[in-house]
């Protein structure tokens, strides 16, 4: 089986298990999720989404967190970790959108990444989630093992791994591909101990097939 017929095999595996792949992200408009993507480096879903409960309800606009001292925002988003770098980014990101987008995110790769505090990964989210548009994968610390792991890369590298799923990948699943690789690895394939007698995945899977011939 080649590597391009291997990953479909995979895809319909994961959609049977997940049939509704989404971000787990809460968000009422783009500029929430665009904020809670910026949130979310190094910090999981679970937390993000306790903090902007209330972020969101405190900041209600663009121009809310624009406007914000940074100290202040801060103060908000601790729990978070690396909270003075992200509170700098998203008050510098929301006086980008105002003053050189119109008020409006941007809805293109080539805008998105000119944001502060927003790389391909956050760009790649809002297009796919909210724009509904597919021009990458989302590469996180689930889906970089997990590609690792069933042998679709060789490496870490975000940018590379990025690269090498594109090429396998169908564009019409490159945003759910993320998703289904996200909630397969907080399900089953975890980052200590993976349940490999329960992985759906297994006979797919050099690295649990291997795990398993070792216990």
């Amino acid at each position: 089986m080649n590597t391009k017929d291997k990953t479909l095999k995979i895809i319909n595996l994961l959609r049977k298990e997940f049939p509704n792949p989404k971000t787990a992200l809460e968000h009422k408009n783009v500029h929430q999720l665009l904020v809670s993507t910026i949130l979310s480096a190094q910090c999981t879903d679970k937390r993000v989404n306790i903090v902007t409960k209330d972020l969101f309800k405190k900041y209600k606009s663009l121009k809310d967190f624009a406007n914000v001292k940074q100290t202040d925002l801060e103060k908000d988003i601790k729990s978070t970790g690396f909270y003075r770098n992200k509170a700098k980014n998203i008050i510098k990101c929301s006086k980008q959108i105002i003053s050189e987008f119109d008020g409006n995110v941007p809805s293109n790769m080539e805008d998105l990444v000119k944001l502060a505090g927003v790389g391909r990964k956050t760009a790649n989210v809002v297009l796919g989630n909210w724009f509904g548009k597919d021009e990458g994968i989302v590469v996180d610390t689930h889906v970089t093992r997990l590609s690792n792991r069933l042998g679709l890369t060789k490496t870490e590298n975000a940018v590379i791994v990025e690269r090498d799923l594109i090429k396998i990948v169908p564009k019409k699943d490159w945003k759910d591909f993320s998703h289904l690789l996200i909630a397969h690895g907080r399900k089953t394939c975890v980052a200590r101990n993976p349940k490999c007698n329960e992985c759906k995945l297994l006979d797919l899977c050099p690295y649990g097939s291997k795990l398993l011939k070792t216990k």
